[in-house]
This record gives structure tokens, sequence and C-alpha cells, in this order.
């Protein structure tokens, strides 16, 4: 089947099309929603010297907040990837690069009780910020991530008049949002069968994805993975996931309908770290549109996008065709156009909806993003959103924006104290923001290669028996390499998706992997090694794959702990599996595992 996917032509870019009309997709709660009569209502408050004696709202002088203050980071705070230190902004120079150092230089931001601007994208107080506001969020960021996605993230969307964006609390509010919006709830035992709707995903996924889908009675359908994420074919997979073209063309009826969601992470894979290339994305692209998919694209981890390790080459290929067309439009940033371009790129038909996040830019406390898809579909989650979570905190917004920015006039002198830096209150506007993406992305970078440079030297461990022979004088010792695990170096993200060789454990015969798995996982947590990983089986998309391929892989985080200790515990972890691997007392394997299973905290 694998010949019938080798054209990767690019999908025909047709700037003057409209999106199409996928309406047909909305669940029918979504096709029964109206718009607020409320927030709609909000239109007369903006009559000028107009008395509100109508908003149920307290005023802003009742609000125990005068300021907001911040200190934040220069922009320059991490130096990026070396190859690319000119690449954020054309008057930015290595020279620049502040050095590495625990005392850091910061600026002061400060939002005030009312702002003096007269223009609503620019005026950041506390008195509209802590305010009933617009649902698809806070005017002035709002504003300000709606160009920074249409000129910047995604310029070459390819349907007439582009994308538009509502402001989510984080990408998992986003993604239940979608939910609700293109999915009907079904009931195993009283809903049809024939009314079941279905999302596709790869094998090994977010497990908040599956726990959100799962209990609207949406049918999770795996998709087989690779190195590289989401295949088309399979041919190998006679035993597990099938490809997607298989699972499409070959769908049974008697399981429901075919699925009409895709969910996808294409950078960084959570949790495989696998980045998915341009054209592999326009094979699957041309599937959802001969099955009518829709495709949930969440991306966390875009902007984490690293050089090959061996070539050293940006990132993986990005989109050469698009950049020769005639219409391609530059970011105007050489480090956003050197990543792998979203499903947006190609999204001719607008059934592409994008999920972002500040949670791995910003901090993952802020519980702030935003939806990027076309318009009708975005006026639909609105409506959603004005009967539920209405729109995002209004102190992290206004400190985000203010942040992004900066003030409609320079801020009073500082209450906080500390470093500040000279330009003090200074935004980092869409070239400082840049800026530090490119610097996170070094610093994660050097992290994943200093795990990886450890976990590739210990792979192996030394394992000596002695030959048998008809003399002992005869025998002699033979030193044999095991392999223990095996990892492919992450392309991008935060993870190193291990894959276990649990049939190189002395005892693989003796007992199961899920066993020799399980008991593993506790002995990296004891003393001396102290190290904690997260078992493949949490990211399973379904039960059986939890069964049958779960406990042959880990999950590693390179994110969490402090920089200067992932050199430390990556060493403890490579010793935890070489003692692990000169373990034979099976019973002692046996008794740990059966007594998870019985506590009911078995993670295999």
């Amino acid at each position: 089947m694998a010949d019938d996917h080798e054209d990767t032509e690019m999908v025909i870019y047709n700037p003057i099309a409209a999106p199409l009309d996928l309406s047909h997709h909305y669940s029918h709660t979504t096709c029964a929603r109206k718009p607020s009569q409320i927030k709609d209502f909000y239109r007369y408050f903006a009559i000028p010297n107009i008395d509100n004696l109508a908003a149920g709202m307290p005023h802003a002088e009742l609000f125990p907040f005068d300021t907001l203050e911040a200190q934040i980071a220069l922009p320059e705070r991490f130096q990026p990837i070396v190859d690319t230190l000119s690449s954020h902004r054309p008057n930015t120079s290595a020279a620049q690069i502040l050095p590495e150092t625990t005392e850091y230089p910061v600026t002061r931001i400060v939002v005030p009780k009312v702002s003096p601007a007269n223009n609503a994208a620019r005026k950041i107080d506390v008195t509209t910020a802590l305010q009933y506001g617009a649902t698809a969020g806070y005017t002035p960021l709002l504003t300000f991530l709606r160009q920074f996605t249409r000129e910047n993230l995604h310029p070459n969307v390819p349907y007439i008049g582009g994308p538009e964006i509502v402001l989510t609390n984080g990408a998992t509010d986003g993604f239940n949002k979608t939910l609700e919006t293109f999915s009907d709830t079904w009931f195993e035992g009283t809903s049809p069968v024939a009314e079941r709707q279905g999302m596709l995903c790869e094998e090994f996924t977010y497990m908040n994805a599956i726990q959100a889908a799962a209990p609207r009675g949406l049918q999770i359908v795996p998709v087989a993975m690779d190195h590289e994420g989401m295949m088309v074919d399979n041919p190998l997979g006679l035993d597990g996931p099938r490809g997607l073209a298989e699972i499409l063309h070959t769908w049974p009826a008697e399981k429901g309908k075919r699925p009409h969601l895709l969910y996808t992470v294409t950078i960084g894979q959570n949790p495989t770290s696998a980045t998915l290339p341009v054209p592999r994305r326009k094979q699957i692209y041309k599937l959802c549109q001969q099955y009518d998919i829709i495709i949930i694209e969440d991306d966390p981890y875009w902007y984490l996008q690293f050089p090959a390790p061996d070539t050293g080459a940006a990132v993986p290929e990005t989109n050469p065709d698009l950049k020769e067309n005639p219409e391609y439009k530059s970011s105007g940033y050489e480090f956003l156009d050197s990543l792998v371009p979203s499903y947006l790129s190609i999204d001719i038909d607008g059934r592409v909806i994008r999920l972002d996040s500040f949670s791995k830019t910003v901090a993952p406390g802020c519980r702030l993003g935003w939806i990027t898809a076309q318009q009708p579909f975005i006026e639909r989650i609105l409506r959603y959103t004005e009967v539920s979570t209405q729109q995002p905190s209004g102190f992290v917004q206004s400190i985000i924006a203010q942040m992004l920015i900066g003030p409609a006039e320079p801020p009073q002198p500082s209450r906080l104290g500390s470093r500040i830096a000279s330009a003090e209150g200074k935004p980092w506007d869409v070239s400082g923001f840049v800026r530090w993406l490119e610097g996170l992305r070094g610093v994660y970078d050097r992290r994943m290669r200093t795990m990886c440079t450890i976990l590739e030297e210990g792979r192996f461990t030394v394992r000596s028996r002695v030959t048998r022979a008809s003399k002992p004088a005869d025998a002699w010792s033979v030193v044999d390499n095991d392999k223990m695990f095996d990892f492919d170096w992450p392309r991008g993200g935060m993870f190193v998706w291990l894959k276990l060789n649990l049939a190189s454990h002395p005892l693989s015969k003796k007992t199961s992997h899920a066993a020799l798995g399980h008991s593993l996982w506790v002995h990296l947590t004891e003393k001396p090694y102290l190290v904690l990983l997260a078992p493949g089986t949490m990211f399973c998309s379904t039960p059986e794959l939890a069964k049958q391929t779960g406990p042959n892989y880990f999950r590693i985080c390179f994110a969490p702990v402090e920089e200067a200790k992932i050199e430390e515990a990556s060493h403890r972890l490579v010793k935890g599996f070489q003692t692990f691997w000169k373990k034979r007392d099976v019973q002692k394997i046996e008794t740990t595992w059966e007594t998870a299973q019985k506590q009911g905290c078995s993670l295999m």
C-alpha cells in the first residue's frame, strides 16, 4: 500500500479560495448555541458619557488592586543555539547575548489602575483587565496575538481572509472546547453503535487528550508511529496499530462512524519526541481531505525544534515548495522561517484547528493559550466559551500583555527594587518574544544533548560468560555487550523516548516484561539512583496497547530539573539500569509486581 502514497506534491496553494463550509461536523449542541445576550449587551457600554445602570458588575474603585507589578527577564536571557545567534532579528548580534550566570538583569512592568491610552488595543490597566470582558480575550493581548499568529507564526495560511483566534485557559481547555464543538456524546448500551463517532491519534499520545475524549464516548483509534510521528502506511504493523491510510480505507461500518477527528502533536511529540516532516504532513492532509476529517494540531513544543545531532542541520525539512511559491510570505524572522511549518500552511480547506499555549514558553501556571482556525469555527467555540470559562484570568492576560506590548506611558519609579535593567519598562514586542523563544530552544537543546550523550554511551551493559568445553582447562571467558535500551535523538520537544530491551535481561524468560519493567521503574526511584521516569503505559492510547507494548517504554523529560543536575541525574540513571541488569532474584521481582497490582499502584 506504500506505493499509493509516494506522491508528495504540495497541496495546491490558492490564496483566493475561501475555506470550506465544514459545519456538518458541528455537534448537535454546537448547532443549537445562540450568542450570549449578556455579552451582546456589552456593546452599549461604550456609548460616550453613559451612566451604566444595567450591568451587574462592581465598579473598579472596589477592586483591592491598585497596580499589578512584576520583574521580568530580558528577552536575551538565554543563549540560542550557536549557529543561529543572529537569526532572531537583524539588529541583534552575538555580542549582545547575556553571559551564563545565576544573576540575570531584569526589567520591571507595571499595570496601572487606569491607562491613559485611548486605543483599546493599547489600554492595559487594572480597571479593564479585572472587569468582565470580551469572551475572545483581553483586547490588547488578543490584538497582539492575532497579528503575531497571522503575520509571524502562520503567514501562509492558504484560504481567503486567513485564520482567527480565541484565547483559552491553556491548550487542554482549548482541546476540551474543540471536542465540545465537534463531537456528540455517545453512551455505550443506550446509544446506537451506528452513531458512535471516533478520534484518530498517535498510538502513544498525551493522555489528557484521551481522558477528555473517551468519556464522551468517542472511539479512540490509534495510528502507528515511527521516529518521525504518525504513519500513513505501516506494512510491518501486523500485530499492532495500522497506518492511517489502511484504517480509513478499511473502516468497518459495524464499528460506528468512520473517525472524523484527528488529534496530533506534530513537533517534539509527547511522549516520543517525534517531529513530523512536511512530505508526510501533505500525505496525511490529503487523506483528511479524502475522508473529510478535522485535524486538531496540538503543538506546545513547536518552537523547540533541534538541529540534527550528526549533521547539525537546523531542523527537519521545512517546506521548500512553500517558499518557492510566488505568494510565499516570510515571518520576518529567520528563526521562525527555519521551523517545520504548521498544518495551517497547507490547510486549503480550513479543516485545521491549532492549539497553542504559553505553558512551555512562559509558565504552565499562566493557564493561557489560544486556538487558531477558520473564522466560523472560532465563532462557534466563542459561543461555548461565553457560557463556560468566559475568558482567561484578567491578572494573567494583563501581565502578559504588558510584557509583550508595553505601557502607554513610562512607569513610575519601582516599588520592587532589585537589579532593574537600564531600559526599565521596555516591552519585549514581537522581536523580543521571538528572541526569548529562540533562547528557550537553546536551553532545551543543550539539556537534551547532555542527557542523550550520556544515554548513548550507557546503552550497553557488560556481561561475561564462560564457554563450555570437554575439559575445564579448555574453557574460556567471553565478554558480551547487552543493549539495555535504545532511543532516537529528539528533533524537538522535552522528551527522550526510551525503548527497553527487556529481552536482554537475564530474567526475561523467567518472568513477564510487565514485571521486569515495573521492578526497573521502582529500582530507579530508590537510593542511590533516585530518578523518576514516566512508564510507557501512561501514554498508550488504548488499554490494549498498554498491555501489549507499554511496558517496553519509558519517557524521560529533561525539562524539570536544574540544568546543572542533568549530567549527574543521567549518570545515575545509566548506573541504575546497569545494576538492575545484574539482578538474578526472580522471586523478588515478581513479589514487587504482585504487590503493586494488589495495591492498585502498578503503572505497567
